[in-house]
C-alpha cells in the first residue's frame, strides 16, 4: 500500500511539473520580436534588436561564432561603419521612467534625451554621447561620424556622458536657426564642434564633409563649407549674408558639390532660388542656374533633391512654376470658402485636397550639363514624370503622363500612362507608347520595357531602332489564379543581364530569360513539374545586373506542401543545386559586403524566426538569437493543411491549427478566420501579440481552440456566394472528422474578411458567434464612397477590384443587392461583434454603423466597437490590447461557456468611457 501511494504521488508530481501553461493576455508582453538586423561588412559581427511592443528594446551584438559580444538594454538600431571597426546604436531613456515623468507633469524640456553609443569592435570599448538628436556616418568609408546635438529643450547640453569628453561640452544654447554638431574622428578621438549648422553631408567615396551654417549673431562664419578629412583643410565655398542653403549634394567622388541658395528675405520669393556648383580646385562655388538662364516661366525649385550622375557629367535638379501669391489684404469674412467639383476634371476633388501640398511644390526634373554649362529640361507639363537609369549616365530618360487616363482610373482602377523618351543631351522628347500601365528603362538605357496587362504580354522597346518586340506572346507569364474582373497582373521581373543583353522574367513557377531583340526566350528552371516556385534573390543592393558568369541564389517554395528553402542556379548550364529545403518559411538572406557570410531567418508555426548565420551556402548554420525561450513553458499548437471540395466541386485547401495537447477523441470549439488565399503562410510563426484586427493563432490554440483558415476562390459577380461555397463545406468536412464541437463554432475576419462574414451570417446559422471588422454591408452605398486616405472613389473596387462585382449598380443592380448583407439582415440569428473606427480611410465607417443600427432595429444581439481617431484598425497599443481582450471574452463566452463580461451585458456608457472598460466577468 505504501509503495502504491508513493508511486501515485510521484505520478501526480511529474504531471504537475510537466503540465504547460495556458496563455493569457498578461503573458503576451513576455514575447519578443527581432528587428533591425545588420551584418558587418566583413561578416564577423551581427547586431539586432530584441524588441517588446510598448516597452524597451535590447540590442545584442554577436560574433559569427554565436558568442555574445555586447548586450545593452533600452537600446536599438545598430549600424556598422563601413570599415567594420565600430557599431553605433541609439540609447533611449527607460520607457517606464518617461511615463512616470509624464504623470508628474514634468515639462518637456526637462525630459531626458536620447544618447548615441559607439562600440569599438577591436578594443571592445563602449563610449556614450548624451543628448544626440541624430547622427550620420559615411556610406562607403569609415572613421568619422557627425553627431547632431539636441538643442530642442532650450537648455545647456553636454555632448558626452564620459569623463574624458569635458573638452567638447556645449554650454551655449543655439539661439537662432541652426544646430550644433560634433565631427568625431573615431580613429584619433578628435572632436570638432561646428556651430549653427543647417545641413551636412558626407561624400559617398571621397573623404569630404560639406555643411552650411547660419553663423553667429553677427552672421560671422555663415556660408557653405567643404572639409577635406584627409588633410583637414576647411574651405568656405560660398557666403551671402542671410542666405538659406538647402539640398547639399556631393558627386560620388566628392569632386563636385551642389546646393541651392535662397537669398530672398521677403518670404514672398521676390528673388528666386539659385543653383550653385563647387568643383574641386575652385576657391568658390559658381552660380550655374538662376533667373537669367532658367527656361521662361520657371524657377529653381527648393523642393527637389540634387543628384549628380555617376560619371559626374550631369547635375539633376528641379524647376518649378512661380508660386501662387495669396491676396493678404482680404479679410476672413471676405474669403469665399466653397469647393467646386466638376464632372470631367481628371482628379476627384478629394484627391486634389490630399495632393494640395504636393501640387504646390511640384518640380520638373532638369539637368545642368556640367561639361557644356547648359540647362536641359527633361520633365515638362506634357510629360511631367521622369526617371533616369545607369546612375544618370544614360543618354535617354523616360517620361510619362497619366493625365489622359486619370479620370477613367476612378472606375477602372488602372494607372495607364503615355510614355516618351527624352534626350538627356538636348531635351528632345519622342513619344513612344500609349496607354501602358507601367514601363521602365533597362539598366544601360537601351530599352524601355514593361508589361501590358490588357494583352498579358511583356515587351521591350529598342530606343535606338524605335522598334517594339512582344517577348512573351503565346506564353503564360500572367497570374494564373486571377479571379478579379480585371486583366491578370504579371509575376514580375528579376532584372537584366549585363549590358542589357537579356531580360529575366517569372511565370508562376519558373525563371525565364528573353532576348530583347528577337523575343526568343529560354526557361532556366523546371519548377512547374514539381510545383516549386523559383525566384532570384538580390543580395547586393548596389547590383545593377544579373551576372550570368556567377551562380544565382534562388528562393524555393513548394506550391503544394508549402515547404521552402534556397537553391543555387548556374544560368549558363541551367544546373540547379538545392542548398536547404524543408517545412519552414525562410526570410530573405542578408549578405556581408566583403564575403559570402549570410544571416537569415527560419520559422514555422512552432519555431520562432530567430537569426541564423551561414558561411558555407547553408550547408551548416549557427543560431545566433534566442528571443523567446519561454515558449517551451506554454501550451502551443500544431498546424496542418486540410483539403475538401467546394460546393462547385473545386478542390480547396486550408489550414487547421490544433492545440498542442490535441486528442482526436475529444471535441473542441473552433474559430474560422479567413480573408482570401492564406494557405501559403502555413509555416508562418504567430508570435503572441495584440494584433490590430485578427485573432492570434498561437494565443487561441494555447487556450484550447481549433482554428480553421480556408482558402477562397471567387466567381465574378458573386463574391459572397463564393465565400459561402468555399468556407461552409470546409467547416462541414472538419465536423465530420469528429473532433470539432459543431455547436461551438465562431467566425472572425476584418475588412474584406469582415464583409464576407457579414454575408455568411445572413445565409447560415452554423456559427454560434461572429466578429466582423470594418465590414461593408451595403455595396450600393459603398460604391459611391471615398477611400479617405487617398481621396479615391471606391468605384474601381467594385467594378474591377477585390469586391468583384464586375460592373456598376445600374448595370448589375441584382448583383449589388444579392451581395449586400443589409438586404437580408432579418435572417441573421448569429450574435455579431462589429469593430469599425471613425477615422477609417479604407472602408467608410458608416458602413459598420449601417450594419449595427439595422441589427439593433431588429433586436439582434450585436455590439459595436469604435476606437476613436483610429484608422482601418487600431494602431495604439492600448486600443489593440483592449480589442484583443474583448474579442477573447466575447468568444470565450459564446464558445466555451465562460462568464459574460460586463461590457457585453450593458455596454460602456459614454459617461464611463476611458474610465471603466467593463472587463469584469459576471456570475453565471
Amino acid at each position: 500500500m505504501k509503495i502504491y501511494i508513493f508511486g501515485l504521488l510521484c505520478l501526480l508530481t511529474i504531471s504537475m511539473f510537466s503540465q504547460k501553461k495556458v496563455m493569457d493576455h498578461s503573458d503576451v508582453a513576455k514575447w519578443k520580436t527581432i528587428e533591425n538586423t545588420q551584418i558587418s561588412p566583413n561578416g564577423q559581427y551581427v547586431v539586432y534588436d530584441i524588441a517588446v511592443e510598448n516597452s524597451d528594446a535590447t540590442i545584442e551584438l554577436k560574433d559569427n561564432s554565436g558568442k555574445l559580444v555586447l548586450k545593452h538594454e533600452h537600446a536599438q538600431k545598430g549600424k556598422f561603419t563601413n570599415d567594420s571597426k565600430y557599431v553605433l546604436f541609439e540609447v533611449h531613456p527607460w520607457k517606464d521612467s518617461i511615463l512616470e515623468m509624464k504623470r508628474r507633469k514634468v515639462e518637456k524640456k526637462a525630459m531626458p534625451n536620447d544618447s548615441l553609443a559607439i562600440y569599438n569592435l577591436e578594443k571592445r570599448t563602449l563610449e556614450k554621447f548624451a543628448n544626440i538628436k541624430s547622427y550620420q556616418i559615411p556610406e562607403e568609408w569609415g572613421g568619422f561620424v557627425v553627431l547632431e546635438l539636441d538643442e530642442a529643450n532650450e537648455k545647456s547640453k553636454e555632448i558626452d556622458a564620459s569623463k574624458t569628453a569635458s573638452d567638447i561640452k556645449e554650454k551655449k544654447v543655439c539661439d537662432k536657426n541652426g544646430f550644433h554638431v560634433v565631427l568625431l574622428d573615431l580613429t584619433t578621438n578628435h572632436r570638432d564642434t561646428l556651430k549653427y549648422v543647417t545641413n551636412y553631408t558626407f561624400a559617398k567615396f571621397g573623404k569630404r564633409l560639406a555643411y552650411t551654417t547660419t553663423g553667429d549673431e553677427n552672421d560671422l562664419n555663415a556660408g557653405v563649407f567643404v572639409l577635406d578629412l584627409d588633410n583637414k583643410k576647411r574651405s568656405k565655398v560660398h557666403e551671402v549674408k542671410s542666405a538659406t542653403y538647402s539640398h547639399l549634394s556631393f558627386s560620388e567622388t566628392g569632386q563636385y558639390l551642389g546646393f541651392i541658395a535662397d537669398q530672398d528675405t521677403t518670404k514672398v520669393q521676390v528673388r528666386p532660388n539659385e543653383l550653385f556648383v563647387w568643383k574641386e580646385g575652385d576657391p568658390l562655388a559658381q552660380k550655374v542656374v538662376g533667373n537669367e538662364n532658367s527656361p521662361k516661366g520657371y524657377l529653381v525649385s527648393p523642393y527637389e533633391n540634387l543628384e549628380f550622375s555617376k560619371d559626374e557629367s550631369k547635375l539633376f535638379f528641379g524647376l518649378r512654376k512661380p508660386p501662387v501669391i495669396k491676396d493678404t489684404t482680404l479679410l476672413e469674412e471676405e474669403i469665399v470658402n466653397v469647393e467646386v467639383w466638376t464632372y470631367d476634371e481628371p482628379r476627384l476633388y478629394t484627391v486634389q485636397e490630399l495632393d494640395l501640398k504636393k501640387d504646390s511644390i511640384k518640380s520638373y526634373t532638369t539637368i545642368f550639363d556640367l561639361k557644356h554649362g547648359k540647362v536641359v529640361p527633361l520633365a515638362t507639363e506634357n510629360f511631367p514624370n521622369v526617371t533616369v537609369t545607369d546612375h544618370g549616365n544614360a543618354n535617354w530618360a523616360l517620361a510619362n503622363n497619366p493625365q489622359p487616363y486619370t479620370l477613367e482610373s476612378q472606375w477602372t482602377g488602372m494607372s495607364l500612362k503615355d510614355y516618351a523618351i527624352v534626350n538627356t543631351t538636348n531635351g528632345e522628347v519622342v513619344p513612344i507608347l500609349s496607354a501602358i500601365p507601367s514601363a521602365r528603362l533597362s539598366p544601360k538605357g537601351n530599352y524601355v520595357y514593361g508589361y501590358q496587362e490588357i494583352d498579358s504580354v511583356w515587351f521591350a522597346y529598342n530606343i535606338k531602332k524605335g522598334t517594339k518586340v512582344n517577348l512573351t506572346k503565346g506564353l503564360l507569364l500572367a497570374d494564373e489564379l486571377n479571379d478579379v474582373p480585371a486583366p491578370a497582373t504579371a509575376y514580375g521581373s528579376a532584372g537584366w543581364t549585363k549590358n542589357d543583353k537579356a531580360l529575366v522574367l517569372y511565370d508562376r513557377y519558373d525563371i525565364w530569360m528573353f532576348d530583347p531583340e528577337t523575343g526568343k526566350g529560354s526557361k532556366l528552371t523546371n519548377g512547374r513539374v514539381s510545383k516549386k516556385v523559383y525566384r532570384y534573390l538580390k543580395l547586393d543592393k548596389d547590383e545593377d545586373f544579373l551576372d550570368v558568369k556567377k551562380t544565382w541564389l534562388l528562393s524555393v517554395f513548394n506550391d503544394e506542401t508549402k515547404a521552402s528553402g534556397f537553391a543555387q542556379l548556374n544560368p549558363k548550364t541551367k544546373e540547379l543545386q538545392e542548398l536547404t529545403y524543408g517545412p519552414y518559411k525562410f526570410g530573405k538572406p542578408r549578405k556581408a559586403k566583403e564575403n559570402n557570410t549570410m544571416v537569415f531567418t527560419r520559422e514555422s508555426f512552432e519555431e520562432f524566426p530567430d537569426i541564423r548565420l551561414t558561411q558555407d551556402d547553408f550547408k551548416t548554420d549557427i543560431r545566433l538569437s534566442h528571443a523567446n525561450p519561454q515558449q517551451s513553458e506554454y501550451n502551443w499548437g500544431t498546424i496542418e493543411l486540410v483539403h475538401w471540395n467546394s460546393l462547385g466541386g473545386i478542390p480547396m485547401t486550408g489550414m487547421l491549427v490544433k492545440p498542442e495537447n490535441f486528442d482526436p477523441n475529444k471535441t473542441y470549439p473552433m474559430l474560422v478566420n479567413f480573408y482570401e488565399r492564406s494557405s501559403n503562410n502555413l509555416h508562418k510563426h504567430h508570435t503572441p501579440s495584440f494584433g490590430r484586427s485578427t485573432i492570434n493563432y498561437s494565443f487561441y490554440a494555447s487556450r484550447g481552440y481549433l482554428i480553421f483558415n480556408p482558402d477562397v476562390t471567387y466567381r465574378e459577380g458573386y463574391p459572397g456566394e463564393s465565400a459561402f461555397n468555399c468556407v461552409l463545406p470546409g467547416v462541414t468536412a472538419l465536423i465530420e472528422k469528429g473532433f470539432v464541437d459543431k455547436d461551438n463554432i465562431g467566425v472572425q475576419g476584418h475588412s474584406w474578411g469582415g464583409y464576407q462574414i457579414a454575408y455568411l451570417v445572413t445565409k447560415t446559422n452554423m456559427f454560434k458567434a461572429a466578429e466582423a471588422g470594418a465590414p461593408v454591408p451595403n455595396m450600393i452605398s459603398a460604391y459611391g464612397g471615398i477611400r479617405w486616405w487617398t481621396g479615391l472613389s471606391r468605384q474601381f473596387q467594385y467594378e474591377h477590384g477585390q469586391s468583384r462585382i464586375g460592373g456598376t449598380p445600374w448595370q448589375y443592380p441584382g448583383r449589388y443587392i444579392e451581395n449586400s448583407p443589409i438586404f437580408n439582415i432579418d435572417k441573421v440569428h448569429t450574435p455579431l461583434l462589429i469593430m469599425h473606427n471613425d477615422a477609417d480611410g479604407h472602408v467608410p465607417w458608416y458602413q459598420g454603423i449601417e450594419l449595427f443600427v439595422s441589427l439593433r432595429r431588429l433586436g439582434k444581439p450585436s455590439w459595436f466597437l469604435n476606437y476613436e481617431g483610429e484608422p482601418h484598425w487600431p494602431q495604439k497599443y492600448q486600443n489593440k490590447k483592449d480589442f484583443n481582450i474583448r474579442l477573447a471574452q466575447y468568444f470565450d463566452y459564446f464558445l466555451k461557456g465562460a462568464p459574460k463580461p460586463l461590457w457585453m451585458e450593458k455596454g460602456v456608457p459614454a459617461i464611463e468611457k476611458g474610465i471603466d472598460q467593463g472587463y469584469e466577468l459576471l456570475e453565471h
